[in-house]
């Protein structure tokens, strides 16, 4: 009875394993994208794995102050525009004050106002000293001149009182927009001064990790992963980048290099992209979050593929589970199965 259990549950497994495998065949291989497989720990001595170790460390903080550097510059331009609006609203409350002056002096004129005899304007008035029927009709159409005229500098009195109060509010806004950006702006400077020493210190770190290396270990890091394979993207514009970002396997990376020699890994996708007419964002957490987001098993060529939370790092899908990155420091452009730490990934459009 047991060895029947047995075999059942063995007959069981043999057709999953066989359906499990019609189906991998069945896959397309074109521009299919398999699940992504996670990487295999890298190769190499203790002393090049501690130097990765800090490389990765390294390039994070050179993704943070690349997207301090950028808060930096959207924060200028929100102080640009608050100052330019700053002075616009001046120059509108400088009008308003002086229409609120002209159409003052026009009520100023009609207040109390008279016929050249000092009778009141009203048409009683005009009954009472006029001398005839067509006295009085012309009397009377002159009060309502008189009158429409004064209703029409009431009117705008109160227009231009109204665009001078707005005015003012809108300066007072724009001046606390402005201070504010200011502020902010300040702070930035002071964050990037910090990161940017941060940065250098680790720096010097990687430099003599990387003393300790011996030649196997370099040359490596200088292993691209093979030859640019021949990759058919689902659109010219990811082909276009595609192609750019292969074509630059064997390049070194280097912290803020945005090529068309060197790179970091936002670096080389700002590079490829805009080779296709597509501007992204500079620094890799940004980049995460530009264009259309992509579930893991719907990868195309062309696609940016992100690691870590928050994201420090950035690549480019090329189909089989592979992507093409500038990795760190020490490193060159290449071609590496998708990694650990996986943190989603996004498709560039115009």
């Amino acid at each position: 009875m047991q060895s029947h259990s047995i075999r059942r549950v063995v007959s069981g497994v043999l057709a999953a394993t066989s359906v499990i495998l019609v189906v991998t065949v069945a896959q397309p291989t074109a521009t299919a994208a398999p699940v992504p497989f996670q990487q295999a720990p890298p190769t190499g001595s203790d002393a090049l794995a501690k130097y990765r170790d800090l490389a990765a460390q390294a390039e994070k903080l050179n993704e943070d102050l690349l997207k301090a550097q950028e808060d930096l510059k959207a924060k200028q331009a929100d102080l640009d525009k608050a100052t330019n609006d700053v002075n616009a609203a001046k120059a509108q409350a400088a009008a308003a004050s002086e229409n609120q002056k002209k159409y003052q002096a026009e009520v100023d004129k009609f207040a109390g106002a008279s016929f050249t005899s000092g009778v009141q304007l009203n048409k009683l008035s005009a009954l009472l000293s006029g001398t005839s029927t067509q006295d009085f009709l012309d009397r009377s159409s002159a009060l309502e001149v008189l009158a429409s005229g004064k209703n029409a500098s009431l009117d705008n009195l109160t227009g231009t009182i109204r665009q001078a109060t707005d005015a003012a509010a809108k300066a007072s806004d724009a001046a606390k927009r402005a201070q504010d950006a200011r502020d902010t702006a300040a702070k930035l400077t002071q964050d990037i001064e910090a990161k940017q020493k941060t940065l250098n210190d680790q720096i010097e770190q990687v430099k003599a990790a990387d003393r300790t290396l011996s030649a196997a270990d370099k040359a490596a890091q200088r292993d691209t992963g093979g030859k640019a394979p021949n990759v058919k993207a689902p659109t010219a514009a990811a082909q276009t980048a595609v192609n750019a970002a292969l074509s630059k396997l064997g390049s070194a990376y280097v912290w803020g290099a945005t090529g068309p020699g060197t790179f970091d890994c936002s670096g080389l996708m700002l590079w490829a992209y805009n080779k296709a007419g597509i501007t992204l964002p500079r620094n890799s957490a940004a980049q995460a979050q530009f264009g259309t987001p992509v579930p893991r098993d719907q990868l195309q060529p062309g696609d940016l593929v992100a690691y870590y939370s928050p994201v420090s790092h950035i690549g480019m899908y090329i189909g089989d589970g592979k992507m093409v990155h500038a990795p760190t420091t020490g490193d060159v452009v290449k071609i590496s199965p998708l990694q650990s730490q996986y943190a989603g990934a996004t498709r560039p459009t115009a």
